[in-house]
């Protein structure tokens, strides 16, 4: 007889609620990650299911499941972290197959509320992840899942006891937007025109077009050229969307209201990874802060800026890795391989050069834009978001530590600093399309 069984003849009671199931499962779940087995069992027990497999997944537990799981993501959205952020973390700890039932869950969760009651990029993240219900409106997630995986009831418990612990053990991390039915989605936003606002959709598929061209072309000087036009088109918006607030507000009152995105990094090569998107943040105007022992980048800034700085990252990561990939590998005079040496000094060479491009690309745009309103209106409005931006990571982030990166290889060193030449930044550069 079971545990729940007994309970329920000692108290004469219909049974275990879902709420008290799912209750069950995450008490379960906090000693998974230490005995994965006997947490199955203790869960098998408490819930009746015979530990030797085979039965049938039964509707009471499909939901106990569901509601574990939704429990367990309602955590991680309090603790500031995202769909594609869990998604992420997931894949890295756990592996792809367990990463994609947890996007069912994030479906089975996303419907408890309005596509209204969703901040802009919440919904951004769940139509990249996929997180669509797939199974009939009046069945589980979990037993559907079952179903389409062909498990029975002990399977699923140790996927779900193996989730939910994951999901628990995630530390709190800066909450950036607000959460599903959060009372700031229903604010009105303040500032000026530009203030909170997202970029024009059509500037940004131009400027990913570009990019995509750029990384596709296996001619440097066309790469340049498409890499160009795509840095001059995101730089221009964001001083134009501030030269507007300047005109708007010549006496500087428009509240700044900053920002904050997540970039996630792949090994190896993680740290000189980060410096390479730490560049590319400061020369927009932007901070970015490493946590090294997730892979994560957080950029802070204005929100036209943050995303200019994920865009244009994304594409420099994939240039930096075919071109030091293409550079091979080295050994020394005893055959000795000095691969990891060379790659490491060659990506921390490489993003080295692309801030110095960077910044002056930036400082050549901020000087044509600053003479096109005719009196110097639009350098408070940086000021003020400069200010903004450090304030906020001094908040979100009070305990920051840097590091260095070290680098041991001279001819990675010069390879990264030639590569990163040819993905010439110069905004000032007109290309016509």
């Amino acid at each position: 007889m079971s545990f729940w069984e007994r309970q329920r003849q000692a108290r004469r009671d219909p049974g275990p609620s879902v709420p008290e199931l799912a209750a069950a499962l995450a008490s379960a779940a906090g000693r998974y990650l230490d005995g994965p087995d006997w947490a199955v069992r203790q869960a098998a027990r408490l819930l009746g299911v015979g530990a030797g497999g085979g039965v049938q997944v039964s509707p009471l537990l499909a939901r106990a499941a569901d509601l574990a799981l939704v429990d367990a993501l309602g955590r991680c959205w309090r603790y500031g972290w995202q769909p594609v952020d869990v998604w992420e973390v997931l894949r890295r700890r756990q592996h792809e197959a367990g990463a994609a039932f947890v996007v069912g869950a994030i479906a089975v969760e996303s419907a408890r509320h309005a596509e209204s009651a969703m901040h802009p990029r919440w919904r951004r993240q769940l139509a990249e992840l996929g997180a669509t219900a797939w199974w009939p409106p009046d069945s589980p997630y979990c037993a559907a899942w079952a179903r389409r995986e062909e498990v029975d009831a002990v399977v699923l418990l140790a996927v779900v006891l193996e989730a939910v612990a994951h999901l628990h053990g995630l530390p709190a991390q800066p909450v950036l937007i607000p959460p599903p039915g959060s009372p700031e989605l229903g604010a009105p936003a303040p500032g000026g025109a530009g203030a909170g606002a997202e970029v024009d959709p059509k500037v940004l598929a131009k400027v990913r077009a570009l990019l995509a061209k750029a990384e596709s072309t296996s001619f440097p000087e066309e790469a340049d050229a498409f890499f160009a036009k795509a840095q001059e088109l995101m730089t221009r918006y964001s001083l134009e969307r501030a030269a507007v607030d300047a005109l708007a507000d010549p006496g500087g009152g428009i509240p700044v209201r900053t920002a904050g995105r997540r970039i996630w990094l792949d090994n190896p090569y993680l740290s000189p990874k980060s410096m390479l998107v730490g560049v590319v943040a400061e020369a927009n105007r932007c901070r970015a802060v490493f946590a090294t022992e997730l892979g994560l980048m957080t950029v802070i800034g204005e929100e036209t800026d943050t995303e200019i700085v994920e865009v244009l990252t994304t594409s420099l990561l994939v240039q930096a890795g075919r071109a030091m990939l293409a550079a091979g590998g080295r050994v020394d005079r005893r055959g000795q391989s000095r691969t990891r040496s060379f790659r490491q000094s060659f990506l921390v060479s490489y993003a080295q050069r692309i801030g110095e491009r960077l910044t002056e690309a930036a400082a050549g745009a901020e000087s044509a834009v600053t003479e096109s309103i005719g009196d110097g209106r639009l350098l408070p409005v940086l000021a003020a978001r400069e200010l903004a931006v450090r304030q906020r990571v001094d908040e979100l982030f009070p305990h920051l530590v840097k590091r260095k990166v070290s680098v041991s290889n001279s001819a990675g060193w010069t390879a990264g600093r030639a590569a990163a030449d040819l993905a010439v930044l110069d905004v000032r550069r007109a290309v016509q399309n």
